[in-house]
């Protein structure tokens, strides 16, 4: 099986299917090949019907059978269903390539299931707060962070100590400070996304040495999610050895389907929910689960920040479009959907990263959604070039109902090869300006000169 079939599956594809991109089509016997033709079609009824007759009736394929019906369940979301055919073909075949990784995320999603059944029952608040009437709590976030990494080798700041020196300042001066952590931070693993005979520079798998994670702490960080498209890149056990070194600093994390963070600041009780455009985490695509999810969540919390990567990628994706954005054919996300949803849900703040690029802010129900908060740290292996150099540290005031008060955008930008600084020419504030302004009309935050945020 090819190294990279893992990856295909990921989307959805089934291993027949990433053969015969390898290969061309191979032949199926029977049933086991109609299964395969519908799910490649995603047919996902015709799929489950074909593989179940596989299973009766040709018992020298029952294994395949139940892995490619897994994926169909997957497909679904029917998460029973997938743990339990793969748990079938883990007595048989406990080496299949892809089936240990997978079969764990899908039972991180069969445990949120008794989550979110909480937001479905829409039983009332059973938290009651007791902080003071004009309690207000003030976070600051900033976007992506990956201060270095071993693999491939050589791409370690020499100077990596002083990564967060000129911006420790701005992290440590909130109540709580929030970032995405763009890939682990572990010393095992292996990747699957990089072939052998792979390009310099043309596979992108990140491993920060946890030896730095102390770093982190050190500028101020107070939680960090670890939904996104790296996460994974040395395989789950090294992503519960990231959750492991942050729980060791005190950083709580989100990401994992069933991985909610909490903090507590002011007396309030803020919960924090990471979403990815995978499965691997709680899933961006999914907006009546993820509407469940912030229910089930606020039951039991005064605040909830829900923080999404998404959106296309790269210098041209600026805008946040209408409807639903595809990079390299993956879906990214309907953006705007997706943080309508969760804040009619409960959600109180809405924190995007993912396009590596600054995008525009709104008000929507008197509750702040920046859509990407771009680059902050990304040492190394980013392209820093024009706005993909160009980063800040959001500040965001909130009441204890959870309600935008107001805020600040401290513009930073990176220098050498992914050092965050200061910028004294306040870029970003331009920036968000603008892009507020052209792509929300009607509802975009305010953005004074010096950066202050208003409704």
């Amino acid at each position: 099986m090819p190294a990279w079939t893992p990856l295909l599956l990921a989307f959805g594809l089934s291993t027949a299917s990433a053969q015969e991109a390898e290969e061309g089509p191979p032949e199926l016997p029977g049933a086991y090949g109609e299964g395969v033709a519908a799910l490649r079609e995603k047919k996902l009824g015709d799929a489950i019907t074909a593989f179940q007759r596989c299973i009766d009736t040709q018992p020298d394929h029952v294994a395949d059978c139940r892995w490619e019906r897994g994926w169909a369940h997957w497909m679904n979301g029917d998460w029973n269903k997938v743990v339990d055919d793969w748990k079938a073909v883990q007595k048989v075949d406990p080496g299949r390539e892809g089936l240990t990784r997978y079969l764990a995320q899908a039972q991180d999603n069969l445990g949120l299931e008794a989550l979110l059944a909480k937001g479905r029952e829409a039983a009332p608040k059973t938290f009651q707060s007791d902080v003071p009437a004009g309690t207000t709590v003030r976070l600051r976030a900033v976007g992506d962070l990956m201060i270095s990494t071993d693999f491939p080798s050589g791409v370690i700041n020499p100077e990596i100590d002083a990564t967060f020196t000129d911006v420790t300042d701005w992290l440590t001066n909130a109540d709580v400070t929030f970032g995405n952590l763009e890939g682990p931070v572990c010393d095992t693993g292996k990747t699957t996304k990089c072939k052998p005979d792979s390009k310099p520079g043309s596979c992108y798998a990140f491993r920060t040495p946890a030896k730095y994670m102390p770093l982190y702490t050190a500028a101020g960080f107070d939680v960090m999610s670890t939904a996104n498209n790296h996460a994974g890149d040395f395989g789950p056990g090294c992503r519960l050895e990231t959750e492991a070194h942050l729980d060791k600093q005190g950083i709580a994390h989100t990401g994992r389907p069933g991985d909610i963070a909490t903090v507590t600041a002011n007396g309030l009780k803020i919960a924090f929910i990471g979403f990815h455009t995978s499965r691997n985490s709680h899933y961006v695509n999914d907006h009546e689960k993820a509407a469940l999810l912030v229910k089930a969540v606020d039951q039991e919390h005064d605040i909830v920040v829900v923080s999404f990567h998404g959106g296309a990628e790269g210098s041209k994706a600026l805008h946040v479009p209408h409807g639903t954005e595809k990079f390299y054919g993956e879906n990214r996300g309907n953006l705007r959907e997706f943080t309508h949803t969760v804040i009619d849900a409960g959600a109180d703040l809405v924190l995007g990263h993912g396009p590596h690029v600054l995008r525009g802010m709104e008000v929507y129900n008197d509750r702040l959604i920046a859509y990407s908060l771009g680059n902050f740290a990304t040492y190394g292996r980013f392209n820093l070039s024009g706005n993909l150099g160009i980063g800040a540290v959001l500040e965001v005031v909130m009441d204890k109902q959870g309600a935008f008060v107001g805020g600040k955008v401290l513009p930073t930008k990176q220098k050498g090869e992914g050092i965050p600084m200061k910028d004294p020419d306040g870029k970003a504030i331009d920036l968000v300006r603008t892009l507020s302004a052209d792509d929300f009309p009607d509802t975009a935050v305010r953005v004074a000169q010096d950066g202050g945020l208003a409704r």
